[in-house]
C-alpha cells in the first residue's frame, strides 16, 4: 500500500495461474483490457476497487487478506539490513522496497541471508583474528533460521493450528476441566499413564515410551502442567502433520529442522489449549484483559499473550498484535509482528520502549500510547512474569512480556477506557532500535543511527555529544 494505492500484482498473477488463465481470458472476465491486467500484474498501475470487487466476485479473493502483513515484515527486514554501512552508497526508496518484497520475495529472502551470513563472518573475524577456522563459518544459526520461519509464515500455522482445534472441539477442553480431559485422553488413545515426580529439581517433563509413562514435576503451576501434557500429545498425536510442516520448510540442517518441530509441537499444544474459534471470541468478549483471559481458560500470561499473536487465520483474523518476550538483559527471546511496527533483527529495543519499565512493577500492567518515526501510534501494554518450579532453592527467570495493537484498534482494548487517544501529546516517541531509529534530539540513544553522519562540535553540548 503507497500512499493510498493497492499495488497487488504478483498477488493477482498467481490467482490468474492457480486458475490456468491467459492474461487474455483472465482480463476478459475482469471487464478489463489485457494491456491494464498486463501493467497491474507488475506494479505498474494499482489495482482499482471495480476490479477489486470483481476479483471478490468472480474469483473469491477475500479483500481482507490484501493488507500489508507479511509484506511489511519482508519490507522492515529489508531497510534494516540495507541500513548497514556495507550498503552505504545506496538509499532505497520505500517504494523501490515494496516493488521487492511483492515481487521478488524469494530474492528478498535470499539478500537477507547473504547479510546474515556477512555479519556473522564479521563478528567471527573480529574474535578470533587470523585464527579463523572454516568450519566455523556458518550462513545462519539453526535458530535464526527457524526464528526466521515463524517470522515470516505470520507466526500462524494453518495445518497444526486447524488439527489442534479439531481435537479441542473433540475433548471438550472449553467446557470441563482441562488436566482431566487432557490425562483421559493420552490414557484410553496412546495409552499413556501419568506419574508425578516430586524430586524439588526434576524435570517439568520426562516420557518413556517403552513404560508409556509420562512423569510431571509436581510443583509445576497448573497452566504449565497441562501445557506439558499438551505438548506431549502434540508429539503424538500432531506428529505426521508437523513433520510434514518442517520438512517442506527446507532447512539447511538437521539441527534447524529439530528446533523448528520443537517449536511447532509447542505451538499444537498452546493452540489446543486456547483453540482459535473460541479463544478468539472470548477475547473480544473480554475485550482483551488478559487477567480474565488467563483466569476463562486456566492458561498463564505468557499463553495468552503468545496466542493472541497467532490470531492469524485467512478470513478470520483477530486483532492484528505484536508481542515480544524479553529477558533481564534486554534480549528478546520471543518476537512477533502483525502490525507495523517491526522488531529489530539486531541489537536492543528502543529505551523509551515501556517494556523496560515493566520490572520495576512487577505483577502490575503497564500502559503506554506510543508514536513511531512513521507516525503511526500504538496502544503499547508490558508486565512482568516469572517462569519456575515452586521451591525456594529453584531458579526462577523473570521476563517481560509486550504486547500491543496500533491506536485504530484500542477500542478493542479494556486497557484504553481511560486513555485519552486523541491528545497528540499523550503519545512517547519511540523507535525499532537506536541503530535505526532517526530521531534527531533523543536523549536516551545509546549508539548514533547507521544512515547518518556525527557531526562533532567542541564549543557545544546538547543532550547528545554530536550531531545528526
Amino acid at each position: 500500500m503507497v500512499a493510498g494505492k493497492l499495488y497487488i500484482g504478483r498477488k493477482v498473477r498467481d490467482l490468474r495461474d492457480a486458475n490456468r488463465f491467459t492474461q487474455a481470458v483472465f482480463a476478459e472476465r475482469l471487464g478489463i483490457s489485457t494491456s491494464y491486467l498486463n501493467q497491474i500484474e507488475n506494479n505498474q498501475r494499482p489495482v482499482s476497487a471495480t476490479v477489486l470487487l470483481a476479483l471478490a466476485d468472480k474469483f473469491k479473493m477475500d479483500i481482507s487478506e490484501l493488507s500489508a502483513g507479511s509484506g511489511d515484515r519482508l519490507v522492515s527486514a529489508l531497510a534494516e539490513t540495507l541500513s548497514d554501512p556495507l550498503f552505504a552508497n545506496y538509499i532505497p526508496s520505500i517504494q523501490e522496497l515494496k516493488l521487492i518484497a511483492q515481487n521478488a520475495p524469494g530474492f528478498a529472502h535470499a539478500l537477507l541471508n547473504c547479510h546474515e551470513a556477512y555479519r556473522q563472518r564479521s563478528e567471527q573475524l573480529a574474535s578470533h583474528d587470523d585464527r579463523l577456522d572454516d568450519q566455523i563459518l556458518v550462513e545462519n544459526t539453526p535458530y535464526e533460521e527457524v526464528r526466521d520461519f515463524f517470522h515470516f509464515v505470520d507466526n500462524y500455522i494453518h495445518e497444526v493450528d486447524q488439527q489442534a482445534e479439531s481435537l479441542a472441539k473433540e475433548l471438550g477442553l472449553t467446557e470441563q476441566d482441562t488436566f482431566t480431559s487432557l490425562s483421559q485422553f493420552i490414557d484410553t488413545r496412546y495409552g499413556i499413564r501419568l506419574r508425578k515426580d516430586t524430586e524439588v529439581h526434576a524435570a517439568m517433563r520426562r516420557f518413556d515410551p517403552i513404560l508409556r509413562e509420562l512423569t510431571l514435576n509436581q510443583y509445576l503451576p497448573a497452566s504449565t502442567r497441562d501445557f506439558q501434557v499438551a505438548l506431549q500429545i502434540a508429539q503424538l498425536h500432531g506428529a505426521e502433520t508437523i513433520d510434514a510442516v518442517a520438512s517442506a520448510a527446507n532447512f539447511k540442517t538437521q539441527e534447524a529442522y529439530e528446533i523448528c518441530r520443537v517449536g511447532l509441537h509447542n505451538y499444537f499444544a498452546g493452540a489446543l489449549l486456547l483453540p482459535y474459534g473460541v479463544f478468539k471470541e472470548t477475547a473480544a468478549e473480554l475485550r482483551h484483559d488478559l487477567d480474565l483471559l488467563s483466569a476463562r481458560f486456566g492458561a498463564s500470561l505468557e499463553q495468552v499473550c503468545h496466542r493472541l499473536s497467532t490470531l492469524q487465520r485467512p478470513g478470520g483474523k483477530g486483532v492484528p498484535l505484536f508481542f515480544a518476550r524479553i529477558d533481564r538483559s534486554g534480549n528478546i527471546t520471543k518476537r512477533h509482528s502483525a502490525t507495523k511496527l517491526q522488531f529489530a533483527r539486531y541489537g536492543a529495543a528502543c529505551p523509551l520502549w515501556i517494556a523496560h519499565q515493566a520490572p520495576v512493577t512487577p505483577g502490575q500492567i503497564m500502559r503506554q500510547l506510543a508514536e513511531t518515526p512513521d507516525g503511526i501510534r500504538y496502544l503499547c501494554l508490558a508486565t512482568q512474569t516469572s517462569k519456575a518450579v515452586a521451591g525456594y532453592s529453584n531458579n526462577r527467570p523473570t521476563y517481560t512480556l509486550a504486547l500491543g495493537c496500533e491506536i485504530s484498534y484500542a477500542d478493542a482494548f479494556v486497557y484504553a477506557d481511560d486513555l485519552d487517544v486523541s491528545n497528540q501529546r499523550g503519545f512517547d516517541p519511540i523507535g525499532v532500535s537506536c541503530r535505526l531509529c532517526e530521531r534527531r534530539d533523543c536523549a536516551s540513544r545509546s549508539v548514533p543511527p547507521l544512515r547518518q553522519k556525527i557531526l562533532v562540535d567542541h564549543h557545544l553540548r546538547g543532550m547528545l555529544p554530536y550531531k545528526l
